[in-house]
């Protein structure tokens, strides 16, 4: 099952959210000298077992709100996303994990939050808001479920909505190599096969920009400007409809225009 997961609603559906709304958003999870021996210890494991290669440190922010964007490609990207990155990071999480024994309760731990993937919720994205407002770091997955091809073939507008809304910066990021990892449908190495390292780039963080005309942007451009950042991260295999200028201009980045995101498996 797909750990993370992303809402859509449109702009007028999603009033702006209060702090107190929601409370602290830090209190009760894993941060300070804790997070930092837990992530020491799990970053080298992941480095002695699974050859993981973390790229472009120096360009995620050290304090602030900022929206994290990568492709999915397996059930462990959350985890590997979140061992990688040097500081807390709060993930959209499909409602369903939260009622799993132990995962629920590790997964609140580290901050994640419930998002329903069956209908627009807005209090998902109130509560996104809300998180960028508290100066944490939020992880979403703009496909909402993992790529089974590897390629990012649709992805929802609700980034796009909530980067808009959150006026934080955005922190583009794309990781291959764990669609290998066993689970998941990955594909385990042959025998003889060199095992394929997993790869975690973080891009430069920036922000969203008003449009030439002076207009302010829509979530589907927003959404559209985004993805082509992260997909730019990645090898030309990966990137799908993002693969080059004239795909991604006739692709159909709205899959939720229904008001509903894919089911994740």
């Amino acid at each position: 099952m797909s750990q993370s997961s992303e809402p859509t609603a449109t702009s007028a559906e999603v009033r702006a959210p209060t702090t107190s709304a929601f409370g602290d958003l830090s209190r009760g999870t894993l941060r300070g000298v804790p997070f930092r021996a837990l992530r020491a210890v799990l970053l080298l494991l992941c480095r002695l077992l699974l050859g993981m290669k973390v790229e472009g440190l120096a360009n995620v922010p050290a304090t602030g709100g900022v929206v994290l964007v990568s492709n999915h490609l397996h059930n462990a990207d959350p985890v590997l996303i979140s061992i990688a990155f040097p500081r807390p990071l709060h993930f959209m999480a499909k409602k369903e994990l939260f009622g799993v024994p132990v995962v629920g309760w590790g997964i609140r731990l580290v901050g994640s939050f419930p998002v329903d993937r069956g209908r627009a919720d807005r209090t998902a994205i109130r509560r996104a808001q809300a998180t960028l407002e508290q100066g944490i770091a939020l992880g979403i997955f703009p496909e909402g479920t993992r790529s089974r091809t590897r390629r990012i073939a649709r992805v929802h507008t609700g980034v796009g909505l909530v980067a808009l809304r959150g006026n934080a910066p955005i922190l583009p990021m794309a990781i291959t190599g764990s669609e290998r990892l066993p689970g998941s449908g990955g594909k385990a190495p042959q025998r003889g096969e060199r095992r394929r390292e997993v790869r975690i780039v973080f891009g430069e963080p920036f922000t969203l920009q008003a449009r030439e005309d002076g207009k302010r942007m829509t979530a589907d451009e927003a959404t559209d400007l985004i993805m082509r950042r992260a997909a730019a991260l990645l090898p030309e295999s990966y990137r799908g409809i993002y693969g080059s200028p004239e795909s991604a201009d006739s692709a159909s980045i709205a899959s939720s225009a229904a008001g509903k995101s894919p089911d994740s498996s």
